[in-house]
């Protein structure tokens, strides 16, 4: 397998993480979250989103949005619950990070650690997002707070998932220090065997 890749996405990190942990080879083209004027030579055929990550499986079929990759390499494995209620649960927190966690933890993060031009990023609208991100991680909490997983007893890709964005929020001037059942979420996710950091 082919993943256009960015080492800094957590969109990515999340299947890079699911792939160590499943065992599965592949291979990466890095394409920078800056500079995407050759995204359209590059991922046009491939992706019509022309984001990254984009996974091309070993027939040549390629496959976009991190959720649904995570989707399509967990499903069968320990990381996709079989109970269909479960599976549904699943679906909901990663419907949740893309709407409320990536939009304001990433984009902030973004901005101001890798875009080179914080200054692009006006204080009004940092300050938005600030409270925006804050809402999905009290949120985040207050489920972790009699939980060890989002769901079920165990790690799932809902996990791998919010845990792209929610480990380095810190790097977007987050401050996770309110939140300690999700430190410690944060934590558990890192302890499990197999774990890769984002920049491995």
């Amino acid at each position: 397998m082919l993943l256009y890749n960015s080492t800094v996405s957590g969109n990515c990190y999340k299947v890079r993480l699911l792939l160590a942990h499943l065992g599965i080879a592949y291979e990466t083209r890095e394409l920078s979250v800056v500079d995407r004027s050759n995204r359209r030579q590059v991922l046009g055929d491939l992706n019509p989103s022309l984001r990254v990550p984009t996974l091309v499986l070993d027939d040549g079929r390629p496959l976009g949005e991190s959720n649904a990759i995570l989707w399509y390499l967990g499903d069968g494995t320990r990381f996709v619950p079989q109970d269909r209620y479960q599976r549904g649960q699943v679906l909901q927190w990663m419907f949740f990070e893309q709407y409320e966690v990536e939009p304001s933890l990433a984009v902030v993060r973004f901005w101001l650690a890798y875009s080179g031009t914080p200054e692009n990023l006006s204080s009004t609208r940092r300050d938005e997002l600030v409270q925006s991100g804050n809402r999905a991680l009290a949120a985040l909490e207050r489920h972790l707070e009699a939980r060890e997983w989002l769901v079920g007893a165990g790690m799932t890709i809902a996990d791998i998932s919010l845990h792209a964005y929610t480990h380095v929020a810190h790097e977007g001037g987050f401050d996770l220090a309110p939140y300690p059942a999700m430190r410690r979420w944060i934590d558990r996710v890192a302890a499990e065997p197999g774990h890769v950091p984002i920049d491995a």
